[in-house]
């Protein structure tokens, strides 16, 4: 058994590294939006949602059949789906969330209505979707991401997962440059730490707040494009358990830090997947790999028990 867990080990931690990826491009949309407003967006499973959703259907309806190299046919769904899921964050933050801050709602009141903004996406989404029959939307099959490259014996990696961990790592270190080397950059850090402050220096605090959720956005889209090309397939509820798993990987990490995002995301992607793996080899199947869930979540409980503030994330104070 120990020969077999050994062989297994790198493709299992491979395959852990491309979904602890994913699950942390997801977690920049709850953490960038929790620095800026103190708030948990908990729609923004649902934008990651509709993000691979549109990508699938520029692939099926407008790209099929243009003999573009599947990488190119990828990229530009991947752009359209991650500004169609942008554009629809801002739209969210116009409509629901903005008049709510106007109006100095207690913060409870934005958490119930981010939960009702999920729910009305989902049911929308399916209610589009099954005007064409499609409930279910499997992302085309392209040989080209099915091909592997033999490392050893034991080792294969395809050229799906070359991809998803290429774009993910640009996305995740585009964005740490945007914030942290640019002059949006700057502002949003200002809002962060005191929009009363920010808006005395000149900073529109308002269009700060929109292109904070519009980012956030972009990247729920195009993880979710990757996510449904790991896995095959999406549907107008298959943003809920990713996204959740997301909102506990940017926990972990540090909520309102990017660091931790990145951090928390891939330390839930490798603990889950290392632990379906083995769990199975080592009781013998008594225990299926559906209980790394389990174990996954406990981990967290106690890693929240001694670091609440998460692995890196620092104390913030309420604001008022």
């Amino acid at each position: 058994m120990l020969t077999d867990m050994l062989q297994l080990l790198p493709t299992t931690l491979i395959d852990g590294l491309v979904l602890g990826l994913i699950y942390a491009s997801i977690a920049l949309g709850y953490t960038m939006v929790y620095g800026v407003l103190g708030m948990i967006n908990f729609a923004h499973s649902e934008v990651f949602m509709v993000g691979a959703i549109v990508a699938i259907e520029v692939l099926v309806y407008g790209l099929a059949g243009t003999g573009l190299h599947p990488l190119i046919q990828l990229m530009a769904a991947v752009v359209v789906g991650g500004l169609a899921a942008g554009f629809l964050a801002v739209a969210i933050e116009r409509v629901a969330y903005r008049p709510l801050r106007a109006r100095k709602a207690p913060r409870l009141v934005p958490l119930i209505t981010t939960i009702g903004v999920s729910l009305f996406l989902q049911d929308s989404v399916r209610f589009i979707e099954s005007l064409f029959g499609q409930f279910i939307r499997p992302f085309p099959a392209f040989s080209f991401f099915n091909r592997e490259i033999v490392l050893s014996d034991t080792v294969f990696i395809s050229n799906r997962t070359l991809t998803i961990v290429t774009l993910a790592v640009a996305l995740l270190a585009g964005l740490y440059h945007m914030v942290h080397r640019t002059r949006l950059g700057k502002a949003i850090r200002a809002v962060a730490l005191d929009q009363k402050t920010s808006q005395l220096m000149g900073i529109n605090v308002n269009r700060v707040i929109a292109a904070t959720f519009f980012i956030g956005g972009v990247a729920g889209g195009v993880a979710g494009v990757l996510y449904a090309l790991q896995f095959g397939r999406m549907d107008p509820f298959a943003g809920f358990i990713p996204g959740i798993k997301a909102f506990t990987a940017a926990v972990l990490g540090g909520i309102g830090s990017i660091e931790g995002a990145v951090l928390g995301g891939l330390l839930l992607g490798i603990i889950e997947v290392v632990l379906g793996t083995y769990i199975p080899m080592v009781t013998n199947n008594a225990i299926g790999s559906e209980y790394k869930d389990i174990i996954a979540f406990s981990i967290l409980i106690l890693i929240l028990i001694f670091r609440p503030n998460g692995l890196v994330g620092r104390a913030y104070a309420e604001k008022v």
